[in-house]
């Protein structure tokens, strides 16, 4: 049987059909905002406690360090003025300190304030997006972001200087060593490290650590 040649209608139509074929697939490359999305679904977010403890410590440990600050700064106007609270081991003192820890980054105000900033972002970011259920990480997150508020605030509205007034000496066989001049939000900084320390060192390595909290 012989087949008759198409006609010119159908040779017509068939470069059409052959160029109309289905689009291959292409791989999907989610954006930043997609992942972060589907880290934030498959995390969910701090529980109404959790939230609790973290913006109560936060506002608790603010507080105490700007009260902390007022009172003995009304007390000791000028700088240098010394009350003795504990002979030999306690003292508060005037102090201004327009660096960070040690005298970092001295006359910077503007580098240390954006800073501060970023390390509250962070430490807000980690609180709401990690979603660890631990109430001692929470406690360290609420200490941490109360220490980064209180200096951040003395960097905004103070001139740049951190209001400076515990001063500490330790005797260590038989001579006195005395500590930098500090805070109460210095004091809630290396308490809400100390405790991730403590966190991070009792619950195993890090991908053990994230296997177990999002079982």
């Amino acid at each position: 049987m012989v087949r008759s040649p198409p006609d010119d209608r159908t040779a017509a139509l068939l470069p059409m059909t052959e160029l109309i074929k289905e689009p291959a697939e292409t791989p999907s490359h989610p954006g930043i905002t997609s992942r972060i999305r589907h880290f934030i679904s498959q995390g969910g977010r701090p529980s109404a406690k959790a939230q609790l403890l973290f913006w109560g410590l936060l506002a608790a440990g603010l507080a105490l360090d700007l009260w902390s600050k007022k009172a003995v700064f009304d007390r000791l106007p000028g700088q240098g003025d010394l009350l003795v609270v504990i002979d030999g081991v306690l003292n508060f003192v005037h102090a201004q300190n327009n660096g960070a820890a040690f005298g970092i980054c001295a006359d910077q105000p503007l580098f240390l304030a954006a800073a501060s900033i970023i390390a509250l972002v962070f430490v807000l970011g980690y609180f709401y997006l990690c979603a660890v259920k631990q109430t001692l990480v929470h406690i360290a997150m609420g200490i941490l972001a109360a220490g980064i508020c209180g200096n951040l605030y003395d960097r905004l509205f103070n001139e740049g200087c951190v209001r400076d007034f515990i001063d500490v000496f330790i005797t260590i066989s038989g001579r006195q060593r005395h500590w930098h001049t500090f805070n109460v939000a210095d004091a809630l900084l290396c308490i809400g490290v100390g405790l991730l320390i403590i966190w991070t060192g009792s619950t195993g390595k890090p991908d053990q650590r994230h296997a177990r909290l999002h079982k």
